[in-house]
């Protein structure tokens, strides 16, 4: 894989890791047209190697770059001057980027440090799952604006932590703490301090990337279609997926060294 220099991003791929910093820190990181299409640079280059099936990179953690912000949430300067219509393409291209990061076969976490309001708040959403320090700051305060949310809010926000709640915070605007996160459901582990959530997120990822990429694609991929199906439906959709792993090699692989008391080499197909 191969990226190029961005004017707002990091991005580092080591030992099958993909690392994505926003890197405004004098903008608390804040989402601006640039680091969107930033982003969706970032994105295509994963989805292409991902598409070519040979598990160049296995994992990815999103950050944000200083002590002070993941990301503050989108850049008011420029939504100031937007007419509606221009709002609206601002939403759909967020939207495109997170269904993008859903759509990976890989897992994603968002590694949130300080704040993540609003776009920010809903770009974590889009991760498979959040780890935070105890000092993070989530919230959805867009109608302390006069907005709603425009980058997935309204519908992530109340897949995390249920609808009663998430109404409740995006009626109010209000911020919560990341232990709060924690509680509610919304963060799955909080650290002492921005290096240890880093070192947490890379070792679950390591963890993960022991395992066999076709199934943890296919679970992601499973619990991703079933999310508002009924049970039946869901149930019907968990059986082809489970019918499905036992096409590949991985699954002949992973049950052999099981019998044999051998760690598992899974080629990945």
């Amino acid at each position: 894989m191969h990226f190029t220099e961005y004017s707002t991003l990091l991005v580092s791929h080591e030992d099958s890791l993909v690392s994505i910093t926003i890197n405004r820190p004098e903008a608390l990181n804040a989402l601006s047209s640039q680091v969107i299409e930033d982003l969706g640079q970032v994105l295509d280059v994963l989805t292409t190697a991902a598409d070519d099936g040979d598990w160049l990179f296995r994992g990815v953690i999103i950050t944000g770059g200083g002590e002070k912000a993941f990301v503050a949430g989108a850049d008011i300067r420029e939504m100031t001057a937007m007419t509606a219509d221009e709002a609206w393409e601002c939403s759909t291209r967020m939207h495109a980027l997170t269904l993008a990061f859903e759509a990976l076969p890989v897992p994603v976490i968002a590694a949130v440090n300080g704040f993540a309001l609003g776009g920010g708040c809903e770009l974590a959403m889009a991760c498979d799952f959040i780890y935070a320090t105890s000092s993070a700051s989530f919230g959805q305060p867009e109608v302390s604006l006069g907005l709603v949310p425009g980058f997935g809010g309204s519908v992530r926000l109340q897949q995390r932590v249920g609808p009663a709640v998430a109404r409740e915070l995006l009626y109010t605007g209000r911020r919560i703490s990341g232990d709060e996160a924690l509680r509610l459901g919304l963060v799955n582990a909080i650290f002492g301090s921005r290096d240890e959530l880093l070192a947490g997120a890379q070792k679950t990822l390591a963890a993960i990337a022991r395992q066999s990429p076709t199934a943890v694609a296919t679970v992601k991929r499973t619990v991703g279609r079933v999310d508002g199906l009924s049970t039946t439906e869901g149930l019907a959709l968990e059986a082809e997926s489970f019918r499905q792993a036992f096409t590949t090699s991985d699954m002949r692989e992973g049950t052999r060294a099981f019998l044999a008391k051998e760690k598992p080499a899974f080629p990945g197909h």
